[in-house]
């Protein structure tokens, strides 16, 4: 049985290690573009508490409405926080800059978005079944 306990928390260890570098090397530090693979990628740049620009790269949808979405379902969302505390937002969409307004998704129109783009169990694997995510609608601003 100890023998048990140990491989157990050895692959759930070499598990949380591989969670770790997806989420925060790979992710978060090359930020890479998953367009080749038919995901559609958006840039969008956040400002922080300290009036400072922060740049992201996040995988978008498109409602049959055309409305804009990204969702935050990582373990880390600062890019998130930073939006949610400065909706005001500058977005580049292949190749083309604006200026947006962010607006958190809720009830009727969240189900309906969360359930039309439901994240792939291969995705949340390599997330580390990342707390419920939220959704943002990225809305044109009004110049």
């Amino acid at each position: 049985m100890n023998k048990l306990l140990k491989w157990v928390g050895s692959i759930l260890g070499i598990y949380v290690v591989l969670v770790l570098i997806f989420e925060t090397v790979y992710l978060g530090h090359f930020q890479p573009s998953f367009e080749e693979g038919g995901i559609p990628m958006l840039d969008i740049v956040t400002t922080d508490d300290s009036g400072d620009l922060n740049k992201r790269r996040l995988a978008r949808f498109e409602s049959s409405e055309g409305h804009v979405y990204v969702s935050a379902h990582h373990w880390t969302r600062g890019w998130y926080h930073e939006l949610v505390a400065n909706p005001e937002v500058s977005v580049e969409i292949d190749g083309v800059a604006a200026n947006y307004v962010a607006v958190n998704v809720e009830g009727d129109e969240f189900d309906r978005v969360a359930a039309e783009y439901p994240l792939p169990f291969v995705a949340q694997f390599l997330m580390g079944f990342p707390p419920t995510r939220d959704i943002v609608r990225l809305d044109p601003a009004l110049n």
